[in-house]
């Protein structure tokens, strides 16, 4: 089968995450998986992986496209599927009715739906599937309703989670085939805002690592004073907090180092901070790196820092911990449902400094044979919850329709947490038939 991916931005240095999804589901146990990927744009970010900069020769991108193309888009609709383009165009005013955007916006996300929809009829896509529940899963919504192709998106959170109404989510649930959320907090944010009848659309399908992480050798030797964060440099991120922390280890006179990788709107703030607290050369921010940079960088650390204020479950901690690497981070979202404390790293209430350096003085004085302790938990861990060959798996066979059966919300949520990992259940049959490959658009026009 062929599934389209449409995300607003990729590749992108933030979303490894989508890549490997992708790399996984096109190498599924069964063979029968093509991924036709789809952006609204291009990362106007230097790309520093090559396997992204590869990705973005096989991406095809709407806003490259001339106006003549989307003209043509909607002349073809016009008089070939004019009841669907009437479906689309009732779905687009009712998005508009709560929403924080411009009326321009969501016009602009209709134009998008049809010369995406119209792709999607030439290449002989059976599914759509967006990454994320804010414009990207608009577009999807809308080029079901002119194709009738059903559609499914990923919610990750934190951003859904701040305005669900005003993205309309509970709209974009009610149309999709299922929704996937990538921990059980996320999913449960979702239940806050759609009818329970509606819950069993929610699946479990986390976030996966693939072999370079899950089958990487641990070197032995470990640091005594650095540690990394890896993250974009905002403000739901915490790095503000996390140099108040930093500077409070400097006062008391403990010997440190901090590697700050990734960038953002918020560095230049971070660089004036770092100034003025006299971090100097304690604390470093990198920029983007590649993942080979990233892996290298976490291995020279003794732990990684994330006092994150908001997050879905960060890719970052997963990674850390698959590297044998403990974690001190914040009692946010899904972060508890990967890091429990004492065990395979420190948590601590979000935006508490002090709190925030006594953990850090905690791991710099712990025992090495601790340190080691955490990090092979926290492995194991990461291996139970995170194998993105078990995450596309379910992926996959939703995609296809394979799960079958309608399990009581109860019965399965005990289900799942009992085995102490997500299992993905019954896929909700979307209510369009999907369009015959060979059918072109002039074919299925509708009288």
């Amino acid at each position: 089968m062929r599934v389209c991916y449409f995300i607003s931005e990729y590749p992108a240095v933030s979303h490894t995450f989508i890549r490997r999804e992708i790399a996984e589901l096109e190498r599924n146990d069964e063979g029968d998986i093509t991924v036709f990927r789809v952006s609204l744009r291009k990362d106007i970010r230097n790309l520093v992986d090559q396997a992204d900069r590869n990705e973005k020769e096989r991406t095809k991108y709407i806003l490259n496209e001339s106006i003549l193309s989307f003209v043509r888009a909607l002349a073809a609709f016009v008089a070939c599927r004019p009841k669907a383009l009437f479906t689309a165009i009732r779905g687009t005013l009712k998005m508009m009715q709560r929403s924080n955007r411009p009326v321009v916006f969501h016009l602009a996300y209709l134009a998008e739906a049809l010369v995406l929809a119209r792709w999607l009829l030439e290449q002989g896509v059976s599914h759509i599937h967006a990454h994320f529940g804010a414009n990207g899963a608009e577009v999807a919504m809308l080029s079901h309703f002119l194709t009738k192709i059903p559609y499914s998106f990923t919610v990750h959170g934190p951003g859904e989670f701040d305005r669900p109404e005003y993205l309309g989510l509970a709209e974009k649930v009610k149309h999709a085939a299922f929704v996937c959320a990538i921990s059980s907090f996320t999913r449960s944010q979702i239940y806050r805002w759609i009818p329970a009848a509606e819950w069993r659309k929610i699946k479990l399908v986390r976030c996966g690592l693939d072999a370079e992480f899950l089958a990487s050798r641990l070197p032995a030797k470990l640091s005594k004073t650095h540690f990394v964060s890896v993250g974009r440099l905002n403000e739901q991120k915490g790095q503000l907090v996390l140099l108040r922390a930093l500077a409070a280890l400097l006062r008391e006179g403990v010997l440190f180092k901090m590697t700050i990788a990734g960038d953002g709107p918020l560095r230049p703030e971070l660089e004036r901070q770092i100034r003025e607290l006299r971090l100097d050369g304690h604390v470093a921010i990198t920029g983007w790196l590649s993942n080979s940079e990233i892996r290298a960088l976490v291995l020279s650390a003794r732990a990684v820092v994330l006092p994150s204020f908001a997050e879905g479950l960060p890719v970052a901690l997963m990674e850390a911990l698959a590297l044998g690497r403990p974690v001190i981070s914040t009692y946010v979202a899904g972060i508890p449902e990967l890091v429990t404390d004492g065990v395979c790293g420190w948590l601590v209430p979000a935006g508490r400094a002090d709190q925030l350096c006594s953990a850090m003085k905690d791991c710099l004085t712990a025992p090495d044979a601790r340190i080691h302790a955490m990090g092979r938990a926290g492995r194991e861990r990461v291996l139970e919850m995170h194998d993105i060959v078990r995450e596309c798996r379910k992926l996959a066979n939703l995609f296809r329709g394979n799960e079958t059966g309608d399990w009581p919300i109860t019965d399965a949520i005990l289900a799942e947490e009992s085995k102490g990992r997500g299992v993905a259940y019954a896929a909700t049959p979307s209510d369009a038939a999907v369009l015959s490959p060979e059918r072109s658009l002039a074919a299925t026009a509708e009288t």
